[in-house]
């Protein structure tokens, strides 16, 4: 009998740091501010619809692109909002969740050989995407605590050879955000390059900034060779959900939905139902999430002013950054490990963000969470 032996296609990869410090919490009883998702539920009457059409029989296979209520509903929402004109028929692809989005968007646009530019601190999701396409993916570090693009630098990463650059606004972890002079220096490096764009706006309605979001379609050279990709996970708190979007020129559009339809084909059918008839009746709800989501952040904050972390500001999404080096010398993977056993909380280390050695001391908290669950994590926190 011959024995089968299988060389990975991800030998560096094993279990996420999410998963970890989620177990790792559940094992000591911790609080969980680690994995990113809400510990309460999402809008009643989200639900309600979600059981409605179930009972209405909506159960069989959604169209590949997406329910086109939903795709209508994406494009109104994005003409509302931002002015920005999109066809729901040929440029919107629902995807399930973002990470699908991500996922297809780089393996239609990069080919082996291609090098593909991201920022660091980044999303674990982009790397293991670009290596299976056989992309060779060039890290430029964001250095704290603005976190903000070095262009010249970036400049310099560009060559003959790369194909796209991906880009985080809101951005997790370190809660910045990008403005319109950086999609105006983005287009000033690439415009001489045939450069795509990945631009990962899952946070877009999680935006502290009084001018609101700004995406790359905000720009009208780059949104000729964008792709906008946003969650309804994080948008109403159904992180299990799992359904999001992309938004893309048409050419683009069909090499994504060439990936999509062999990937997953489609999203289920009563949650895009369910999610078209939130948009449509009930906008108040993603428009109010700054507000919701900034009470939140501000008493957090207040909380651990009487604590030894260094807090980082935070324009944007649901995590705050930590700086602990006031109270050790530990690596950031080790004082996460620390503070989940002695402590009761788990946080995630930034250095898991990074494909470069990280050496600043520094965490990220999720705070979306209920506030007897910030107010306990704080309570645990101050007495370090």
């Amino acid at each position: 009998m011959v024995r089968l032996s299988l060389d990975s296609k991800l030998p560096s990869l094993g279990t996420t740091i999410f998963s970890q410090m989620s177990a790792l919490a559940q094992k000591y009883q911790a609080i969980n501010l680690s994995q990113g998702f809400p510990d309460f539920d999402g809008p009643d009457y989200l639900q309600q619809r979600l059981a409605y059409h179930v009972a209405q029989g909506e159960n069989q296979y959604a169209p590949m692109t997406g329910v086109r209520s939903l795709t209508k509903a994406i494009a109104q929402k994005n003409k509302t909002l931002y002015g920005d004109t999109i066809d729901a028929d040929s440029q919107v692809t629902v995807t399930a969740g973002a990470t699908e989005a991500l996922y297809a968007a780089i393996t239609a646009l990069v080919r082996p050989g291609d090098e593909v530019i991201c920022f660091d601190p980044s999303y674990d999701s982009y790397a293991p995407a670009v290596e299976l396409s056989g992309g060779v993916l060039k890290r430029l570090p964001l250095q704290p605590p603005e976190f903000r693009v070095d262009w010249p630098a970036f400049s310099k990463l560009l060559s003959k050879q790369t194909r796209l650059v991906i880009l985080n606004t809101p951005h997790n972890p370190t809660g910045t955000l990008w403005q319109a002079s950086d999609f105006a220096a983005l287009w000033q490096a690439i415009k001489d390059f045939p450069v795509f764009v990945l631009s990962d706006e899952v946070y877009e309605h999680i935006c502290y900034n009084p001018g609101g979001h700004v995406g790359v379609r905000s720009h009208a050279q780059l949104k000729e060779r964008a792709v906008a990709v946003s969650s309804f996970g994080k948008t109403f708190h159904m992180t299990g959900w799992k359904v999001g979007y992309c938004i893309a020129p048409d050419y683009i559009s069909s090499e994504i939905r060439k990936v999509h339809q062999f990937l997953t084909f489609a999203v289920n059918t009563p949650a895009q139902l369910a999610l078209a008839d939130m948009l449509n009746a009930q906008p108040e709800h993603y428009l109010g999430l700054p507000e919701f989501y900034q009470a939140k952040r501000d008493r957090f904050i207040d909380a651990l002013s009487n604590s030894r972390f260094k807090v980082l500001p935070c324009q944007g999404t649901y995590y705050l950054v930590v700086d602990y080096s006031a109270i050790s010398d530990m690596n950031d993977v080790d004082f996460c490990v620390w503070l989940t056993e002695e402590v009761g909380v788990a946080a995630i280390p930034l250095s898991v963000f990074c494909g470069q050695p990280f050496d600043h001391k520094l965490i990220r908290l999720c705070f979306a969470k209920q506030q007897r669950t910030l107010d306990a994590a704080a309570e645990r926190l101050q007495k370090i």
